[in-house]
C-alpha cells in the first residue's frame, strides 16, 4: 500500500479505537438516570469510568490531529459542511468533562442532579451525532468542485443518517450497560444485566437495518462478512451478559462497535468524502493526502509514540481492573465516594 492508503487505514483504526473505548463511556453516561436509582448507584456508575474516560478521549484527539495532518483537504471539507454538528459535539464533550469534575464539589443533592443532567446530555448527544456524521460520510454530501460542502439541515439529517444516529446511541448504551455489568458489583450490576437485554431488543434490529442498508448501497464484497460478524457478535453479547458472562459479552459488543466502524470506512474507500452533486467532485484518498514527505515524517513519529500511548492506556486499565461497588457503610459513616466526590478524587 502507498502512504496515503496506509494513513487512511491508520485513521480508521484510531476512530475505531475511539468508538470502542469512548462508546461505553457514552453508554454509561446515557444510562445514568436509568440505572442510577439513587445517588450512591450513580456514584458507582461514574466511578466505574472515572479512571479511564479522559484517557479514552485521547483517541479522538489523535484521530482528529492525524486527519488534519495527513488529509488536510478532507479535514477542511468536513468542517465546511459539518461545522455546526461538530461544534455541538465539542461543546457536549466539554460539558460532560466539567460535569464529571464538578458534580462532587458541593455536598448538595440539587447540585448533583444538575450535573447529572449535564452528564446525560453530554453523553447522549455525541453518541447520536457521531452516528449521523458517519452515515453522511458514507452516503455523501452536496459538495462542489472546490470541495466545499453546502449541506442544509435535511442534507445532514436524512433518513439514513438518522438511522445511523439511532444505531450508535443504542449500541453505545448497550456497550455501556455490558461494561457496567462487568465493572461494578451490587445493585448496579444486576440492573445493568437486565437493561442490556432490553437494549438489545432495539440495538439488534437497528444494526441489521443500518448495516444492511449500507451494504446494499455502498458495501463491497469484503465488508459483507464484517457486517454479518458484527450482528452475530451483538446477538451473542446480549445472550452472554444475561448468563453472567460479562467479560465475553463486553468483548462481543466491542467487536460489534469495531465491525460497524470497519464497514463504514470500508464502504467509503477509496473516497473519503463522496459528492452527491457530481461523482467527479468526490474527494479521494490520493487527492486529499498531504505531501509524501509529510506522511513519511508522520509515519516515523507514529511508530515511536503510538506504542507508548497504547501501552500506557493498557496499563491504566490493568491497574483499575477491579470491580466498583457500594461501600459497606452505615449512613453515619459514609465514605467520600458515597457523598458524591468527583471521579478523579475517588480514584
Amino acid at each position: 500500500m502507498d502512504l496515503p492508503t496506509i494513513w487512511f487505514v491508520a485513521i480508521a483504526v484510531l476512530w475505531t479505537g475511539y468508538f470502542v473505548l469512548e462508546g461505553f463511556d457514552f453508554g454509561v453516561g446515557t444510562l445514568l438516570p436509568v440505572l442510577g436509582r439513587n445517588d450512591l448507584d450513580r456514584r458507582v456508575m461514574i466511578n466505574a469510568i472515572g479512571p479511564v474516560w479522559d484517557g479514552n478521549e485521547v483517541w479522538l484527539i489523535t484521530a482528529v490531529g492525524a486527519t488534519f495532518a495527513a488529509f488536510p483537504a478532507w479535514y477542511g471539507s468536513m468542517l465546511s459542511g459539518f461545522y455546526l454538528p461538530m461544534l455541538v459535539i465539542l461543546l457536549a464533550l466539554i460539558v460532560r468533562g466539567v460535569a464529571f469534575e464538578y458534580r462532587g464539589k458541593v455536598d448538595d443533592a440539587r447540585w448533583r442532579r444538575r450535573w447529572d443532567v449535564a452528564i446525560v446530555a453530554g453523553s447522549a448527544t455525541p453518541a447520536f451525532l457521531w452516528g449521523v456524521l458517519l452515515a453522511d460520510f458514507v452516503r455523501g454530501v452536496p459538495m462542489d468542485a472546490e470541495h466545499v460542502v453546502r449541506a442544509g439541515f435535511t442534507d445532514v439529517f436524512n433518513p439514513y443518517a438518522l438511522l445511523g444516529g439511532v444505531l450508535t446511541l443504542g449500541l453505545f448504551a448497550l456497550h455501556g450497560a455490558v461494561f457496567l455489568a462487568l465493572k461494578t458489583d451490587g445493585p448496579v450490576r444486576l440492573a445493568a444485566r437486565r437493561t442490556a437485554g432490553r437494549l438489545a431488543l432495539v440495538a439488534v434490529p437497528v444494526a441489521v437495518a443500518f448495516l444492511g442498508w449500507t451494504q446494499a448501497e455502498h458495501g463491497t464484497g469484503w465488508t459483507l462478512p464484517v457486517a454479518l460478524a458484527a450482528v452475530v457478535a451483538l446477538v451473542l453479547g446480549s445472550g452472554l451478559v444475561a448468563r453472567g458472562r460479562e467479560g465475553w459479552a463486553f468483548t462481543a459488543t466491542a467487536v460489534t462497535v469495531a465491525g460497524l466502524a470497519v464497514v463504514v470506512f470500508g464502504s467509503m474507500f477509496p473516497i473519503v468524502l463522496r459528492s452527491t452533486v457530481d461523482p467527479a467532485f468526490s474527494l479521494t484518498v490520493a487527492a486529499a493526502a498531504s505531501a509524501p514527505y509529510t506522511l513519511t515524517v508522520m509515519s516515523w513519529i507514529a511508530l515511536v509514540f503510538l506504542p507508548l500511548v497504547i501501552g500506557y492506556q493498557a496499563w491504566s486499565y490493568w491497574v483499575f481492573r477491579k470491580r466498583v461497588g457500594p461501600p459497606p457503610t452505615t449512613p453515619a459513616s459514609r465514605t467520600p465516594a458515597s457523598r458524591g466526590i468527583s471521579a478523579t478524587e475517588s480514584g
